[in-house]
């Protein structure tokens, strides 16, 4: 048995690590939620550390990390780079924390799998429903972005929902195939286009620039929009909702560190990087998502090269969700490894389904971001930032207080758990304001929401 699939198991379950007096080794394979794959007509253990990586770059970094910009302008440049290092750094310890309790438990495959381990039966539903309607609402902020993008393209050429559809269409091809290995082709190009798309709009609001700004702290902003701006910088590390799943595909799970550290600096390299130049041409009046600000041709040229990770990134969110569902339903059958009618059928039903809940999301909250505010409140603070927190007690239990170490790190997280029932409380009450109080756009409405 190779390094790749085996590890050491103790009493907690797996860890890194050559074999001690009293441990007996154990096949990951078999644990894993897809089994022992030798044999397997389709095989989903396939990634290496930089397929994971890629992937969880393009599930994180699309055209939202645009939205920054407007955070700059409401919170001041320091503030928001303070706030930008200050969550990137705790998305990276919680992230950690989340593949520490997958190498502990190899059989979890997604949040509800935690949740059964955590608080049985119940905590399997609540936290699996939770971890697709989280899914769900960041695919539908995928199909309103492309609304937004179809509707400048085109200088809204036709009704709204239309392109709502062909949105939903588009996406829902792109997630046909079911392994996360052919998905990971799709996540460099998402990156290569939002790359190159930020690259044009820094260099536009550059060039296009009247003025300078040097505002570096804000002193009048309100509570409410303060928040909000918050907000909108945690939407932007809410990748931890699919590192579970990410997590089983790999041939080996101990080197998610590596994707981890990957996502990490690139994502806060970029952000800080966009963020704060953005704001520094465009001024206090930038718009979100930012291309808004541009001039009406360039403009145009940045939503035309952001399109393939306007779709792309929603493809790789609805391949994480259609597996949630795929796994539950097949998981220990045969059916999930074979191409028969019942699997390729079924996939694509699941499909279907997944990404016309998330257009009726999108068509009933447009207010760009205000769903972005929603979705980082209501379950972006519980899985990128509450549950890892409860993973690092469990796994701890009974050695909270063991040496000054313990005792830190104990402290470090209760701190952590903290600060995500703030940032669901409060972000639920300026998010559910600011929908209630947004007349700019309206639901199901074919008008123009740019």
């Amino acid at each position: 048995m190779s390094d790749e699939e085996s590890y050491a198991v103790d009493a907690k379950g797996p860890i890194d690590g050559p074999l001690k007096d009293g441990e007996k080794p154990f096949a990951a394979k078999d644990l894993e939620p897809f089994g022992n794959e030798e044999t397997a007509e389709v095989k989903y253990r396939t990634m290496k550390w930089w397929h994971c990586g890629m992937l969880m770059i393009a599930e994180n970094v699309s055209v939202g990390i645009l939205s920054l910009p407007s955070a700059v302008a409401t919170l001041g440049m320091a503030p928001a780079a303070i706030m930008i290092l200050f969550i990137s750094a705790l998305s990276w310890y919680t992230g950690y924390e989340i593949g520490q309790f997958k190498l502990r438990h190899p059989e979890i495959h997604s949040m509800g799998d935690a949740g059964e381990l955590l608080m049985g039966r119940i905590g399997r539903e609540v936290l699996g429903i939770g971890q697709l309607l989280l899914l769900i609402f960041l695919m539908a902020s995928n199909i309103l972005t492309f609304n937004i993008l179809m509707n400048v393209l085109t200088d809204h050429g036709t009704c709204t929902l239309v392109f709502g559809v062909v949105g939903l269409v588009i996406c829902f091809l792109g997630a046909l195939p079911r392994t996360m290995e052919k998905v990971y082709w799709m996540s460099c190009i998402s990156f290569l286009s939002v790359f190159v798309a930020v690259m044009v709009t820094m260099v536009t609001a550059g060039v296009e620039s009247k003025s300078h700004v040097a505002n570096l702290a804000t002193t009048d902003v309100s509570f409410r929009d303060g928040f909000l701006a918050v907000t909108n910088i945690i939407f932007a590390y809410l990748a931890h909702i699919a590192y579970f799943g990410f997590m089983s595909e790999m041939e080996d799970p101990r080197t998610f560190n590596k994707s981890l550290a990957m996502l990490q600096i690139i994502d806060t390299v970029l952000y800080l990087v966009s963020a704060l130049i953005i704001y520094h041409y465009v001024g206090p009046d930038v718009e979100s998502p930012a291309i808004l600000s541009l001039s009406p041709l360039m403009g145009k040229i940045a939503w035309g090269l952001a399109i393939p990770t306007v779709i792309l990134s929603g493809v790789v969110l609805g391949h994480v969700a259609c597996k949630y569902i795929y796994v539950r339903l097949f998981r220990g059958s045969d059916k999930m490894h074979s191409r028969s009618f019942l699997s390729i059928g079924s996939w694509v039903a699941i499909c279907i389904g997944v990404w016309v809940v998330s257009w009726v999301v999108a068509e009933s909250i447009p207010v760009f971001n205000d769903l972005l505010s929603l979705i980082s409140a209501l379950f972006g603070s519980w899985f990128s930032f509450g549950l890892p927190a409860i993973f690092w007690f469990y796994m701890n239990r009974g050695q909270y207080f063991r040496n000054y170490k313990k005792v830190i790190l104990t402290i470090v997280n209760v701190l952590v758990f903290a600060i995500a029932v703030s940032m669901c409380g409060l972000g639920l009450y300026v998010s559910g304001v600011a929908i209630h109080s947004d007349s700019s756009s309206s639901s199901w409405s074919c008008a123009n929401n740019v």
